[in-house]
């Protein structure tokens, strides 16, 4: 399937709309630049289009296998990643001392978006195996770190992380799966996890299970789990492979999407482990993962949209059918039917705001870790947490939203395999859905983010992206822009005070997180599309920069005035929600 990765735009974020004069001070070392960014990109761009890309469709028709315990990838995976491991791609972000590139997360970033679009069942082994780099880069034993991490850095070995039971999903609290003491330091690993993302495959090389469990004398509840480092085969004194761990693929998860990814049930029989982190801080451990791997997860929703955007944008100038308003030729291209171009713009206002979005999180995650200053890092750090339900659960609900517009676009063509289209809608629905489902990020967002720094942080936000909205005027001409944010965002400001001020209600906070949370992500690619928008404004009367303002425009008439609706059904409260007896439904 043909993949476009979107450099036009990667290049207005990168070089007119972001000063990445930081980023080069805090990355002098790697010698980064925008130009170095530019480069980077456009060769992640060609690689994705013509090395991962292809392998989309018929990876999704061929699927895993699972054989005589052995696990098969689709036909090309495991040529493909050994090229994406050889050129460098699995090292960039990570950490110099352990053989990483160490450049920017913003880059990596925007990798992740094309890789996701491209091929999201193939972008799942990198991302996942960063994930596990970093939960073990904090919290794991040098020890640890000079025998593992080398080698998932190159991509010689990948990474998994095994939290889910069959009992135990968004509830950690109640898994099963116990860790003995061995007599040399190791555990001894046993239970069974489900929904593993990568949990085995052909590539060659190990497989570094993170598994979450229990000590022997370890309390009920989160408080009681523990991590541990599970590989799949023992690490010898020299560096090389030993004997094959005790577990195995029990078998592989039939899906609905995501076909050429090996979601497997994994059974832990005794296999050899090790702590990773403090006892009972297992849960506080894996969240370094899972926290990055929210992040990607969202950048999965906007990678796939603009895959779905470019393919339905190029059908509906192709495809001719019936007779559109102002044409006098009959049948005429869809895209001169104004539903159509409905759709169209609807996907593409939240594709770009939303990588906007992403690079302004992604320059506050870089800050907050290599920034010099204690508070400038925590500040950053701060934005980045209040932000990640908001990427990760919003970026994946328009997400699939995106990719059902965009099927729509190719009428019955896009309820066909072999255009692709819907794979785009399979694949994308499990995004909403792993990694903390988006339910739980919305109540993440008004029960644990509103109340950072005793409530004040998000109204820092605010009063930031009001500052931003002020000085936007400065364009120019931007006021039927600007205005409809700006009231949007007094909109946000007093609901999240009302929200706030009902905390202890877990019940009335519970009927407004879904209905807040994209509020909430509204008002934050309204400021996203504002500062597009003044930078176009004052760039001059390029084809980009006109299609930029009329996104703008379409965003701020057209999508924007959702939250007025948002509003009024959140202060409806919980009362409509909870009325019905459990016996009525």
């Amino acid at each position: 399937m043909d993949y476009t990765p979107p450099l036009d735009d990667l290049r207005f974020l990168l070089t007119s709309q972001f000063d990445l004069t930081e980023l080069s001070l805090l990355f002098a070392e790697q010698g980064f630049d925008a130009d170095l960014a530019i480069t980077l990109l456009e060769e992640a761009g060609r690689f994705c289009a013509e090395i991962i890309a292809p392998l989309n469709l018929p990876g999704d028709a061929a699927g895993c296998k699972l054989e005589n315990g052995l696990v098969t990838t689709a036909p090309g995976f495991a040529k493909a990643y050994a090229a994406y491991a050889e050129a460098g791609w699995c090292s960039l972000s990570a950490e110099p001392e352990y053989g990483g590139q160490g450049l920017p997360r913003t880059v990596q970033f925007l990798i992740d978006e094309m890789l996701s679009g491209a091929n999201l069942s193939f972008g799942l082994f990198p991302g996942l195996t960063r994930g596990a780099v970093e939960a073990i880069v904090a919290h794991a034993s040098d020890e640890l770190k000079q025998t593992y991490l080398p080698k998932m850095i190159s991509g010689e070995w990948t990474g998994a992380m095994a939290l889910t039971e069959s009992n135990a999903g968004t509830d950690l609290g109640l898994l099963r799966s116990r860790a003995v003491p061995n007599a040399d330091g190791s555990y001894a690993v046993t239970g069974t996890k489900i929904f593993i993302s990568s949990g085995d495959h052909d590539f060659g090389g190990n497989v570094i299970h993170l598994v979450l469990a229990r000590l022997p004398d370890a309390p009920a509840g989160v408080k009681g789990i523990s991590l541990f480092l599970v590989p799949k085969f023992l690490v010898k004194e020299d560096g090389g492979l030993g004997a094959r761990n005790g577990f195995s693929v029990g078998s592989l998860e039939h899906k609905m999407g995501i076909h050429a990814q090996p979601t497997c049930v994994m059974n832990y029989d005794g296999a050899m482990g090790w702590l990773v982190g403090e006892p009972g801080r297992g849960l506080n451990a894996m969240f370094t993962m899972m926290n990055a791997e929210r992040l990607f997860v969202g950048l999965q929703g906007l990678g796939i949209a603009h895959a779905a955007y470019t393919k339905a944008a190029a059908y509906a100038k192709d495809r001719l059918q019936g007779r559109a308003p102002g044409c006098t030729s009959a049948p005429a291209p869809i895209i001169e039917h104004p539903d159509v171009r409905r759709m169209l713009l609807t996907i593409r206002a939240f594709v770009e705001a939303g990588r906007a979005l992403a690079v302004w999180t992604a320059l506050r995650m870089d800050v907050s870790i290599h920034h010099k200053d204690a508070a400038t890092r925590a500040k950053a750090d701060a934005f980045v947490s209040l932000l990640t339900p908001v990427i990760k659960a919003a970026f994946t609900d328009f997400g699939f939203e995106a990719t059902v517009l965009a099927q729509q676009v190719f009428g019955g063509h896009g309820y066909v395999h072999e255009w692709g289209m819907e794979q785009f809608v399979r694949d994308a629905r499990i995004a909403q859905i792993y990694e903390g489902t988006n339910g739980v990020q919305a109540l993440d967002l008004v029960s644990r983010k509103l109340a950072l720094e005793n409530g004040a942080l998000v109204h820092e936000f605010f009063d930031l992206v009001a500052a931003e909205l002020a000085q936007a005027r400065d364009a120019g001409d931007l006021e039927d822009i600007i205005s409809p944010v700006e009231h949007a965002l007094a909109r946000l400001r007093d609901l999240t005070t009302r929200v706030q001020a009902r905390a202890a209600d877990a019940t009335e906070t519970g009927a407004a997180a879904t209905d807040y949370l994209r509020l909430f992500a509204l008002v934050a690619f309204g400021w996203m599309w504002v500062r597009m928008a003044a930078t176009a404004q004052a760039g001059g009367e390029t084809p980009q920069h006109e299609a930029k303002l009329t996104l703008a425009r379409f965003f701020a008439g057209r999508l924007l005035p959702q939250t007025a609706a948002l509003e009024a059904a959140i202060d409806d409260g919980a009362a409509p929600l909870m009325r019905m007896p459990q016996d009525s439904f």
